[in-house]
């Protein structure tokens, strides 16, 4: 395997599966090598788009950045033998994201009516689809760090802060970056150039300390304390102190310390079939 050590730039993105084109629940901080504070990136617009988002990304192809982004690259697959059971075929993760892409219609990359469109047969929206517990399937790296879960699954679709939404816009948008921008584990660590992974906050807040139900930050005080824990000098002062503007920030502070982590890039649990199918969380060795 390559070395992760050429990475010198170091981008978290807080996501958003939310309708229409401006999300205020997108964020993408940024620090550099060293212990200097992360700082969010200004978006081109009031708030940022998806779509500026995989601009923003696609330019930085050629810097020797790691960047994660906050969602759940896949589906489960090992579980039942397919991502989408009686829809999808292979096991190749590439394969759903194409499929998702090509079946979406809404506007910035968002897959809310993909999503709805499969109420009661993939997704779980409200009592009417049924017993939730058939709905509820992890992958491999969502149950492999302790045995426990994470608070949902990409099946999940109720509420604002469930994954699905924003898992299957995500699928979209890496649909787009297939290609351009490496994205580990589907395609090898490169020795040059930006690697996209998938990132879990709270790992990188109870790696700051958090208490595991507890991770928001929600006044610089509590940030700085945190962003000290992870070997960073204390932020710059922003203007809101949003969950999403400091989950960015913290994130992006513990990938810089987590990236030179031999053995986060090497899970004993992620075997190639499940490399392919269902990628792995970045942090959970």
């Amino acid at each position: 395997m390559a070395s992760p050590h050429h990475f010198t730039r170091f981008a978290a993105i807080d996501w958003s599966g939310a309708k229409g084109v401006r999300h205020p629940g997108i964020a993408v901080a940024l620090c550099e090598a060293g212990d200097g504070a992360p700082r969010l990136i200004v978006p081109p617009g009031r708030v940022w788009s998806r779509e500026e988002v995989l601009e923003w990304v696609t330019a930085q192809a050629d810097a020797p950045m790691l960047i994660g982004f906050d969602f759940s690259f896949s589906a489960p697959f090992l579980s039942r033998g397919a991502h989408l059971p009686g829809e999808t075929q292979g096991d190749d993760a590439r394969a759903l994201w194409a499929h998702v892409d090509a079946a979406s219609v809404d506007p910035d990359l968002g897959a809310a009516g993909f999503i709805d469109a499969r109420r009661g047969t993939h997704f779980y929206l409200g009592a009417a689809d049924g017993a939730k517990a058939d709905f509820l399937h992890w992958r491999a790296c969502e149950v492999a760090h302790d045995g426990s879960t994470k608070p949902s699954t990409v099946f999940d679709a109720i509420g604002a802060a469930q994954v699905a939404k924003a898992s299957f816009a995500g699928m979209r948008l890496l649909h787009r970056l297939n290609g351009r921008v490496p994205i580990w584990p589907f395609d090898p660590l490169p020795d040059h150039g930006a690697c996209i992974v998938e990132i879990y906050t709270a790992i990188a807040a109870r790696a700051a300390g958090a208490r595991r139900g507890r991770s928001k930050l929600r006044d610089a005080a509590s940030l700085d304390t945190a962003l000290a824990a992870l070997g960073s000098q204390p932020h710059a002062p922003i203007a809101r102190y949003t969950d999403h503007a400091t989950d960015a920030l913290l994130t992006a502070a513990w990938l810089r310390r987590a990236a030179d982590q031999a053995a986060l890039w090497r899970p004993p649990a992620m075997c190639a079939e499940i490399a392919r199918a269902e990628g792995w969380t970045f942090g959970i060795a």
